[in-house]
Parts: C-alpha cells; sequence; structure tokens
C-alpha cells in the first residue's frame, strides 16, 4: 500500500515506476497488492524514491493505531475509485455500443425502432453499478438536510 501511495504521490503509473526502478509491471502490480518483496525490490524502489528501503516494509508502516485507521481510509478511498473508474468504463462502452447499434438500427429497419429495448435495458442495467458508486440514499440524507437547512437560514457550515 505504501508503494502505492508513494507512486501516485509522484504521479506515476505502474510501468512508469517499473522503468525507473528496473522491476517488471507485474512486480509492481504484487508489491502494491500486498505481496511480499525481496529486499532487492525493496532497495530498487527505496533508491527510486529516495527513502530508506526499511520505511517499505509492512512492519515500519503498521506502528500505530492512528495509521491503521489512516490506512483503512485510504483503502477505501482507492476501492471507491476503482469502483468510479469501472463505471466511467462501463458507461464509455455503453455509449460506443449504444450508438453503433442505433446506426445499424437506422440503417436496416428505420421503420422499427428496437435499438430502444436494448439501450433502455442495458441502460437499467448501468443505474444498479452507478447507485453503489455515488450512493444516492445520501442525497436526502441527514447531511444533506443540514446542509440545506443552514442554506435557507443563511448560515455557512
Amino acid at each position: 500500500m505504501l508503494i502505492q501511495k508513494l507512486r501516485l504521490k509522484q504521479g506515476w503509473s505502474q510501468q512508469q515506476l517499473a522503468e525507473a526502478s528496473g522491476l517488471s509491471v507485474r512486480t509492481i502490480q504484487r508489491l502494491e497488492a500486498g505481496s511480499p518483496a525481496s529486499i532487492e525490490s525493496l532497495k530498487c524502489l527505496a533508491a527510486v524514491f529516495e527513502v530508506d528501503h526499511t520505511t517499505l516494509t509492512p512492519e515500519h508502516t503498521m506502528t500505530a493505531a492512528t495509521d491503521t485507521l489512516q490506512d483503512q481510509r485510504e483503502e477505501e478511498a482507492f476501492a471507491y475509485v476503482r469502483k468510479l473508474r469501472k463505471l466511467y468504463l462501463h458507461l464509455i462502452r455503453y455509449c460506443l455500443i449504444a450508438l453503433a447499434l442505433l446506426a445499424v438500427n437506422l440503417m436496416v429497419s428505420p421503420e422499427r425502432m428496437w435499438v430502444y429495448w436494448v439501450i433502455g435495458g442495458w441502460g437499467l442495467g448501468l443505474a444498479v453499478p452507478a447507485g453503489s458508486v455515488f450512493k444516492p440514499h445520501r442525497f436526502l440524507g441527514p447531511r444533506w438536510e443540514r446542509e440545506h437547512v443552514e442554506k435557507r437560514l443563511g448560515r455557512t457550515l
């Protein structure tokens, strides 16, 4: 996890880190997923990040309860961003395929628009992962209510 944080802090992709460190992309992926690393790999990464290789060991990063809480929040943030990325990729595929199907429908049988059923069904199916990412139940929740009351009273939070 620390390797991923350091990589993202630098703004590097896994490929760029692999090239800079001399490790393979697969090794970087395994290390970021939590697999144990050899001393040689840690030394290569430590040289790239300009830190001591002992700071990259899991024992060093898990020293206090506050660290674990922060790590938990960071893990939740990474999981959210991964879900958001998957949703956006699904949405892009949906739009491209819907446009292609619409073009085929207009060329083959413009008098019968069957494509609306496909686009509508898939769109409803896309709403499920969108709901899990954006959590619409928070839209009208207590925080939303408090913000609007404060706004109405002319106070800011």
